[in-house]
Formats: C-alpha cells, structure tokens, sequence
C-alpha cells in the first residue's frame, strides 16, 4: 500500500490518541521510520501490523479500529487534495458509489502501483441498494464499512448498513445492504 494510506492510520490515532499513543502502536508494530512518505509503496504487511498493534494498544477489536479507519479515511483523503475528484463523483452517496470504479480509475494513474478494490451497486425494489466489493486483500470489509459512514456524513445522507455477504465465511465477495433512511 501506498504510505498515504499509513500516514492516514497515523492520522486517525493521533488526532483521537495523541502522539505517545501513535509512538506506542507504530513501536509494538516494528515500524522503525518515524515517517510515512506518502508517494512510498510499503508492503501490505505494515499496514496490517499497524492495525494489530492499534488494536492491542486501544483495546479495541481489529474490526472497530478497521472501521474508524474507513470513516477518517474518507475525510483524510478529500483533504489530502482528492476533495475535487470526490467531488465529481457525484451529488449523492448512491451516485458516488456507482461512479467509484471510474474514480479508482482516475487514482490508478497518480498512484500506478496500487491494487484498488472492484464496487458494483446493485439497485432493490425497496429503494435500497446492494454494494458489491472484490479485493484481493482479506479482512477489510470492516473498512468499507467505515469508508461507507464516511461518505454518508460527507453528502449528508442518514444510512442504515449490514453486511449481507462475507468472504470469510465462503462467500465470493462481500456485499452490503445500504438504505438511505429519511
């Protein structure tokens, strides 16, 4: 993964935790630089670590500190410099989601070394719709989860979601059920 994504791990813990906090997870992760450089490609391996010992040191569950992180990941990203792109991507959370692949698109030339995960929407009859997501990485379900809050909060939308499918449990893909409430 990319080091922005680091540095956004880092970010979340020390504007919820404070610097001693981020010292003790990125020291009972064995990371020894003190700074991501955000263009940098560091092996999965890091980020996961990282999650691990954020996990230990806030006693915290894996699955929550995942979707802390895809909630702050949201906002930390529109204000990296991406907020324009978001932008583009549509004028409500549906509409975003089913533009993503094209965003992603988009990220893969600033970032060419990256593996983005693939979303495909899936529209119900009740107004709800299905959120389809495929990445060759494992456990970050969690993270979509959070990415999916954050964007509510980011378009103004009150969201109910569940996790109706999961790829650690044998599915071929994880899905969610995402209805915009009133």
């Amino acid at each position: 993964m990319y080091g922005l994504v680091n540095k956004a791990v880092e970010g979340l813990v020390v504007s919820q935790f404070g610097r001693p906090t981020w010292d003790r997870i990125r020291k009972r992760a064995g990371i020894e630089d003190e700074e991501f450089i955000g263009m940098e490609t560091y092996p999965d391996d890091v980020t996961y670590r990282l999650v691990g010992a954020a996990s230990e040191v806030l006693g915290l569950p894996p699955d929550k500190v995942l979707e802390a992180f895809g909630e702050y990941w949201t906002l930390y990203t529109a204000q990296e410099g991406y907020g324009e792109m978001f932008k583009a991507g549509g004028n409500s959370m549906r509409e975003f989601l089913g533009n993503l692949n094209a965003m992603h698109g988009r990220v893969e030339l600033i970032y060419p070394k990256t593996i983005l995960p693939h979303f495909r929407c899936e529209d119900q009859a009740d107004g709800s719709w299905w959120l389809h997501y495929q990445s060759s990485r494992q456990g970050l379900a969690p993270m979509v989860v959070g990415l999916i809050r954050g964007l509510a909060k980011m378009f103004g939308e009150t969201i109910e979601i569940a996790q109706i499918a999961d790829r650690t449990q044998g599915a071929p893909e994880d899905v969610f059920s995402i209805r915009r409430l009133a």
